[in-house]
């Protein structure tokens, strides 16, 4: 049987400071003529994803690359091929985009995409990049829950917009009512909330809208169908090897946090992986991940070089 041929391909999300993001329509001429993408083109052979990304950029758009971050890497085969997509985030660049070889641009807001139709590689990208830099962690059985309330509040107010509620030794009634004044908080804010808890008490946190579910490492690890978030919300979860982000990749979930990163108070018993590790093992991973393990906002930055999607804290909550 002949090897499966896949073309690389490196992909490029250019975001202005309003938070809009540029789509380029493909030309005729070439497949899926019409259709909308995010702009980039083919890696030739012995070429870096990034070099190869810059040089598109200036053929096709007319501009030259002064930051760029390492993001996901997908993988979609279409009828005419099969194609791996490095993406980079953009964030800074020289010039003005303009179409060089004729083709459309449009500026998109990510929550209101109005170009279609888009590539079907597309679909999951877009659902990636609505997820937030930060993604926050309680931890009200150490604090109390009227400190950590008051903390999502604060938190809400200066922008963060997705908190995960993980509180394992946590009464259930205390968690149920918890768990929904932190939803009803989130929801006068505009932001989202995952439960962290065991499989048999899940269906009861449901009845207080949470957004999604974040699986401990050893539930996911123990999953063997694979997971859908399009119907149910997010679906996340903890790794901490490169054994538990192929689980999650092979069961569909939309993104994980991989630590610890520095060591922590929580897990003063787990060697940290360091940054180096952390971004070996998500070289070319294709989930969003944040960053964990003794993150403060100070880090974001060298996370997203790295690779990540952004951090995940819990102490330096209040810091947002």
């Amino acid at each position: 049987m002949k090897a499966l041929s896949i073309v690389e391909v490196a992909a490029a999300v250019i975001v202005r400071p309003d938070g809009n993001f540029l789509l380029t329509c493909r030309p005729e001429g070439k497949p899926y003529a019409g259709y909308w993408e995010f702009p980039g083109g083919k890696i030739e052979t012995g070429e870096a994803p990034l070099h190869a990304l810059d040089r598109e950029l200036q053929e096709e758009l007319g501009i030259q690359l002064t930051r760029a971050e390492p993001w996901i890497t997908r993988t979609f085969t279409y009828p005419h091929a099969t194609v791996r997509l490095h993406f980079y985030r953009i964030t800074e660049w020289y010039g003005i985009p303009y179409g060089r070889e004729n083709q459309l641009l449009s500026w998109q807001q990510l929550h209101n995409v109005e170009v279609k139709p888009m590539l079907p590689a597309n679909a999951a990208v877009l659902r990636a990049l609505m997820l937030p830099p930060v993604y926050a962690i309680t931890h009200a059985s150490e604090i109390g829950i009227d400190t950590s309330l008051l903390q999502i509040k604060q938190a809400f107010e200066h922008g963060l917009r997705l908190l995960q509620i993980r509180e394992k030794t946590m009464d259930e009634s205390l968690f149920l009512s918890f768990s929904e004044q932190a939803i009803a908080l989130a929801r006068n804010a505009g932001a989202q909330v995952l439960i962290n808890t065991d499989t048999a008490f899940r269906h009861k946190v449901n009845t207080a809208n949470a957004d999604g579910i974040h699986l401990s490492s050893a539930q996911l690890m123990a999953l063997r169908q694979p997971q859908s978030g399009t119907d149910c919300g997010w679906r996340s979860a903890s790794c901490h090897n490169a054994e538990e982000l192929y689980r999650a990749e092979a069961l569909g979930l939309d993104f994980v946090v991989l630590g610890p990163v520095y060591p922590t108070l929580s897990h003063t018993d787990t060697k940290p992986l360091g940054w180096q590790k952390f971004a070996a093992l998500i070289r070319n991973y294709p989930l969003p991940v944040y960053a964990l393990g003794g993150m403060s906002c100070n880090d974001l930055k060298t996370a997203q070089e790295m690779g990540a999607h952004g951090i995940a804290i819990m102490r330096s909550i209040t810091a947002l």
